[in-house]
């Protein structure tokens, strides 16, 4: 099982409302991509406040290396992913991606 964690430090004029529009594009694509479990996505509620800056973020689980490699090549994904790096500070930079390999 792979899971995809996703970071991200938006711009402060990104409202609430439109990271969860746009995090909630995610979910959908898991009709089109074998493998791809659920879309968790939220704020950071952590108590040890160390996101560093890093605020917002989403996780999604796959069964293969070859589920993510779809995700990652799917072009409403590339769309929304796009998206995501427009709205982070600093582009790119704004957006750190984790991919965890775990056995269940």
């Amino acid at each position: 099982m792979i899971r995809h964690i996703v970071l991200v430090r938006f711009e402060p004029n990104t409202t609430e409302s439109e990271i969860i529009e746009i995090f909630a594009e995610l979910e959908p694509l898991r009709t089109n991509i074998s493998g791809m479990g659920p879309v968790a996505s939220g704020k950071s509620s952590s108590p040890e406040h160390i996101e560093r800056g890093y605020m917002h973020g989403f996780t999604i689980d796959f069964d293969t290396w070859d589920g993510l490699h779809a995700y990652q090549n799917n072009p409403s994904h590339q769309k929304i992913g796009a998206k995501i790096v427009a709205a982070a500070q600093g582009g790119i930079e704004g957006v750190l991606v984790f991919d965890l390999e775990f056995e269940t």
